[in-house]
């Protein structure tokens, strides 16, 4: 017996995936590349079949029809596949079978737009106008509110020229109540065939269908495009009774206005603007006020436009300053516009309203407009109204209601005065600008008192007022200067020295060298040039500025006197020596240069030498940066100056003599190396480079010391006070022999400048 065999079920071994990266990573990048450059591949064109059999025909047909079924088999919802295949079929001439494709599709979407026009363009290209009929028919039964069926419908009755056709659909349309442009068209149909009857009735429903004024613009102008003037002033009328005074619309208006004016009826327009202007509110009728300007511009008086003119823009203004009294640019052109035609009671009200808005707190900035109101007012009533009386009154109240104490207003103090002159009141207006001097002095006061008592020719009050001036405000130069410039035209030339004096002893000035430049010019004006010479020497005491010392040696030689050449010479070497203990180098540098201009111009060659030999070196220094709390913030690079006659600057002109002197030796050895290589003998290029090397490393260590000393001397200030002597000498060692190495490069290249 064969004992049956017992299956054992192996358990299956779990495949473990591999998680770990691949070696070769694909981007999607990479994949959008590779599959944009397959398309670029150029793919060849299908081969063209060229059917010469009718059994290879019905074969072709039956092969695409498959194809058709198939797609729309697939998606039986895409439209597109529908028409593809009906318009193949109408291609291949198969009328009946693209119309079953055209009505299966519509059995799957009938709600489709782009299905019924091209079913329905398809019969009409074929001229099957019964069937375009109806598809029309079923079309606008099915989708009412689609206008694209409506239009196509009514234009192909129309081409076809069933004109009662086309109005019987129009007639179905209207009853649905669509858009204006349907109605609009219908009334260009009827008006081609110069139905005006018709279009009439139709605008008739279509004003009670869209009642809007343009609609009703509409109907009135097709009225009176038809020579229907009557009927269109009733359209007028009935849509200004239909909209009511709750309903108004300056659009309607204007268009009856303008309507009038063509019919010549003038009264009537202007009757119909104001009803309208009466009625409407002023921010909707803006359009209605610029016909009705136009209108009375046209036909009506001068009186009548400036009435228009001046009542809109005064209901502008009064709605400004209602809304912002304060504003005080709006009040200014409020009375400009009512000081040319208003009355001048409605003026000084306007006046009287505008003044009562006094600024909230007592700052001159809050005032500096407001206070034009006060002096328009009394212009006004001085120039216009000529009425004195009330100008002065002006005045007056103008000047107590301004805070004195905390500022003033010199121009009204002066405008003031002015009026009391022209009036012939010349002591009043002298008690005027007292009180102003008295009550709040200004600059600008004073300057007005004097120039009205200089236009009188009143010299000793000008004298007192000046005196007064100064002190009041001593420190002022323009009055020092005017008052000297007065008694110098009155030819008290001993007083205006006086003046001088005084001036320039004053303790404080605002602008001194203005003032010490008048006193020298005057001077020199008068040729007084030994009292020049003092006030120069005065001046040098004061100041060592070096345009004083500039100004003091072209003095001396624009006199052109004997020995005025050695003058100014001994004045620049004076003012060579004075600038040499001040640290401005700058300036010193200056002075040299003119003093340079100077011996080119005037001296000889020797003098020209030495004061050259005098020019100064610039040289390249660093110096340690501190912010405002003390912390250091690194080093900086500034150019310094070293002035050859200087005792402590002569080290620093030694070293860098000696710098210069290594630097071109080192260019020597360099040259000697290059012409000892191309030598035959070795042994003797090997003894002269040694020897080279020692003199150089001898002229190295010279230049390391000198510039050891240098560095020691320009740095021990800069440097870190923390850390022992020996980090201190270690690391100036450091600083000496980078600078060595690049002293060639830098100081001796500025040192040539």
């Amino acid at each position: 017996m064969t004992t049956p065999t017992i299956k054992t079920k192996v358990p299956k071994v779990a495949k473990v995936k591999n998680r770990m990266p691949a070696e070769v990573q694909i981007t999607a990048e990479q994949i959008l590349r590779e599959a944009k450059e397959r398309e670029l591949e150029l793919v060849p064109p299908p081969p063209k079949q060229k059917i010469t059999d009718p059994e290879e025909l019905q074969e072709y047909r039956l092969k695409k029809r498959k194809e058709f079924e198939d797609n729309i088999r697939k998606n039986r919802s895409s439209v597109t596949n529908w028409i593809k295949y009906a318009s193949w079929e109408e291609s291949q001439r198969e009328i009946d079978r693209a119309r079953s494709v055209y009505e299966r599709a519509l059995d799957v979407d009938h709600r489709n737009i782009t299905l019924w026009l091209k079913y329905a363009e398809m019969e009409m290209k074929h001229k099957q106008v019964n069937h375009a009929r109806n598809i029309w028919d079923r079309a606008i039964t099915i989708l009412p509110r689609a206008k694209q069926f409506w239009y196509k419908y009514t234009y192909m009755e129309e081409m076809i020229g069933n004109v009662a056709g086309a109005r019987q659909v129009f007639e179905r349309w209207i009853q649905w109540e669509p858009e204006e442009q349907a109605w609009l068209s219908y009334i260009k149909m009827e008006l081609r065939y110069k139905e005006l009857d018709r279009a009439r009735d139709i605008y008739e429903k279509f004003v009670i269908c869209h009642p809007e004024v343009k609609n009703w613009i509409r109907f009135a102008s097709f009225e009176e495009h038809n020579n229907y003037v009557s009927s269109c002033r009733k359209v007028y009328e009935r849509a200004v009774e239909f909209f009511g005074e709750d309903n108004m619309d300056e659009k309607l208006y204007v268009a009856f206005s303008k309507f009038e004016e063509r019919q010549k009826e003038h009264e009537r327009a202007k009757v119909i603007y104001k009803y309208a202007l009466d009625k409407i509110p002023k921010e909707h009728s803006e359009e209605l006020f610029k016909a009705y300007t136009i209108h009375e511009k046209r036909y009506g008086d001068r009186a009548g436009i400036e009435d228009i003119i001046v009542s809109k823009r005064r209901f502008q203004y009064e709605e400004e300053v209602r809304a912002n009294p304060s504003n005080y640019d709006a009040w200014f052109d409020y009375l400009r516009l009512l000081e040319t035609d208003s009355s001048e009671d409605t003026v000084r009200e306007i006046y009287e309203r505008a003044i009562a808005n006094v600024p909230p707190a007592p700052e001159k900035r809050l005032w500096r407009r407001y206070i034009y109101l006060w002096i328009n007012y009394a212009l006004y009533e001085e120039l216009n109204v000529k009425d004195m009386e009330r100008t002065r009154q002006v005045y007056k109240a103008c000047l107590d209601m301004i805070p004195h104490k905390k500022f003033t207003f010199a121009k009204v103090w002066l405008m003031f005065a002015h009026f009391e002159i022209r009036q012939k009141n010349l002591n009043f207006a002298r008690k005027i600008l007292g009180n102003a001097i008295g009550k709040c002095p200004k600059d600008k006061v004073f300057k007005g008192y004097i120039e009205l008592e200089l236009q009188l020719r009143e010299f000793d009050r000008c004298r007192i007022l000046y005196q007064k001036f100064l002190e009041f405000n001593p420190e002022n130069c323009t009055t020092w200067m005017k008052f000297t410039e007065l008694e110098s035209i009155l030819g008290d030339i001993d007083r205006a020295r006086g003046i001088f004096d005084l001036a320039i002893n004053q303790t404080k000035l605002d602008m001194p060298e203005v003032l010490w430049k008048a006193y020298i010019d005057f001077e020199i004006e008068q040729e007084e040039y030994d009292r020049t010479r003092a006030l120069y020497k005065c001046l040098l005491q004061r100041t060592q500025h070096v345009k004083v010392w500039i100004s003091f040696a072209k003095f001396e030689l624009s006199i052109g006197l004997e020995g005025c050449l050695e003058r100014a010479r001994r004045i620049y070497k004076d003012a060579n020596k004075g600038l040499r203990d001040t640290e401005e180098k700058e300036e010193r540098l200056i002075l040299l240069e003119a003093w340079k201009d100077f011996e080119e111009e005037c001296g000889d060659e020797e003098n020209i030498a030495d004061v050259k030999k005098q020019m100064p070196n610039r040289v390249k220094r660093r110096r340690k940066i501190q912010t405002e709390d003390g912390s250091d913030a690194g080093w900086e690079e500034y150019y310094d100056y070293i002035f050859p006659n200087d005792e402590s600057n002569l080290p620093n002109l030694r070293l860098l003599a000696m710098a210069k002197k290594w630097k071109q030796h080192q260019q020597e050895d360099s040259s000697d190396e290059e012409d000892d290589s191309d030598k035959e003998d070795v042994d003797d290029d090997d003894d002269e480079d040694k020897e080279n090397l020692q003199e150089g490393e001898e002229r190295e260590d010279g230049a390391k010391k000198a510039a050891a000393q240098y560095n020691d001397a320009d740095y021990d200030d800069s440097s870190s006070s923390d850390g022992s002597d020996d980090e201190k000498k270690s690391r100036r060692t450091k600083e000496t022999e980078s600078k060595a190495k690049s002293s060639d490069s830098s100081d001796s290249s500025d040192s040539d400048k």
